[in-house]
């Protein structure tokens, strides 16, 4: 095994998803997804390990053409082990969203024409040809970092409606390919207790009816339309015909917010790891809509004091929920933006060029949970092995550009270099040699 022992019991955790001649070959293409700087495609994968990976290359491109195993069970293994050593108890802050990734060439599977959320403006609608993933992430606060870091688990491609006609498939939205990731986990973590955080596409009636019927294990928490209908409950009196679904109807929050006259003054948890003091008007009620019920929550108005940030409607499902838990739990939620984006410039997300079904449909959701691969080996370095980070004026934390030259320093020394036979040219480097050599081989993203 090319990896140091440390890692061990992280490749075990994944092993049982595979096949053991895949496992292998799984295990090699890891490394060398670690270790390569360039493109993620599979044969600059074998290019950077050379004859350290045996076997003919045909082998590694059908683990991800060919070879019987679902990225789902992998995301699935990855994010009990996560739990068992990072989250052993408590309640678990999940954060979810969607990302699109381009994808060169005519014939790739799932490709399709998506509105880009970065390029995008209000008057302005910029358009991304390629996949657009649903992803699932773990919020974890490590103690060599200032923020919460999103660490991807679950990842879902998005099939454009024609997509899902011609495979005779039922069309799925993002928000309920998102239900379906959370039902995932839910049944591979039992006894565990979810809050999950969503923007407002995920911040539907759809998505929070399925929480609430989830109630005693998951949460929502996203943002609410100004002008939801909301409804106190139906009166519990019988009467003549049919029961009534709703009672009397409640202000909308639009209408709740300006007719408020004094704000109540917080202190919340804000976005990158601060605070911030906001005023607030907050209600709990029930989301009716015509058909499917009543779920009740509880909304909140958040203003920023410092005039920096746009008026926000957020709601939660657990209307237990203070107006301060509510803002910080959704201000976590960016840390999943970060994610993609160190995802993009880290790990050459948008580099990889299979176009068959079954290679799309893997490769992306394992760089995605490489992410985390980084994050936890980092965590398992002694603090000695932790080198290479990139120092700047007003830097006080461990940013993931960091944990990968880490990582990839220490694979390098300690795998690598140490199968080097010991009188070969390597073993009798001068330290600052060495030292010179290890720098050039793990550039920081």
């Amino acid at each position: 095994m090319i990896l140091p022992a440390e890692a061990a019991p992280l490749l075990a955790a994944l092993t049982p998803a595979f096949t053991q001649p895949t496992a292998q070959r799984f295990a090699t293409l890891l490394v060398a997804a670690l270790l390569t700087t360039g493109r993620r495609t599979v044969a600059n994968l074998l290019r950077t390990l050379g004859p350290l990976a045996p076997g003919h290359r045909t082998t590694y491109q059908r683990v991800l053409s060919r070879a019987p195993w679902s990225a789902g069970a992998v995301g699935c293994a990855l994010a009990s082990f996560l739990l068992r050593h990072l989250l052993p108890e408590g309640p678990v802050v999940l954060v979810g969203d969607d990302t699109v990734d381009g994808h060169p060439g005519p014939k790739v599977y799932g490709k399709a024409r998506h509105r880009d959320p970065v390029r995008s403006t209000h008057a302005y609608t910029a358009w991304r040809y390629g996949h657009k993933w649903v992803v699932l992430a773990i919020l974890v606060r490590f103690p060599f970092a200032t923020r919460r870091w999103a660490l991807p688990v679950l990842v879902a491609l998005y099939r454009a409606p024609a997509l899902s006609r011609a495979e005779g498939r039922p069309h799925r939205t993002p928000a309920q390919l998102m239900c379906r990731l959370l039902r995932l986990l839910l049944m591979h973590a039992p006894g565990r207790t979810f809050v999950f955080v969503g923007d407002s596409g995920f911040g539907t009636h759809e998505v929070a009816r399925f929480c609430h019927r989830h109630r005693g294990r998951l949460t929502l928490v996203s943002k609410l339309h100004p002008d939801a209908n909301l409804f106190d409950p139906p009166p519990t009196s019988r009467s003549l015909g049919r029961p009534p679904v709703k009672g009397r109807r409640r202000s909308k929050p639009r209408r709740a917010a300006a007719r408020a006259k004094n704000l109540q003054s917080l202190r919340v948890d804000w976005y990158g790891g601060g605070t911030r003091r906001v005023g607030v008007v907050t209600e709990a009620a029930h989301w009716f809509k015509s058909g499917h019920g009543l779920v009740p929550l509880r909304w909140v108005f958040v203003r920023d004091q410092t005039a920096t940030h746009r008026d926000e409607y957020l709601s939660a499902t657990d209307p237990t929920l203070t107006p301060a838990q509510i803002i910080g739990l959704y201000c976590g939620r960016w840390n999943i933006e970060t994610t993609f984006q160190e995802c993009r410039s880290g790990l050459g997300l948008e580099t990889t060029r299979g176009w068959g079904r079954a290679t799309v449909l893997r490769a992306a959701p394992c760089l995605f949970c490489l992410y985390s691969v980084v994050a936890l080996m980092y965590h398992a370095l002694p603090e000695a092995q932790r080198t290479g980070a990139v120092a700047w004026p007003g830097k006080v934390g461990v940013t993931f550009s960091d944990a990968l030259t880490a990582v990839r320093r220490w694979v390098w020394a300690e795998s690598v270099f140490a199968q080097a036979d010991p009188e070969a040219g390597v073993a009798k480097l001068r330290p600052d040699i060495r030292e010179l050599l290890l720098t050039a081989l793990t550039p920081a993203p």
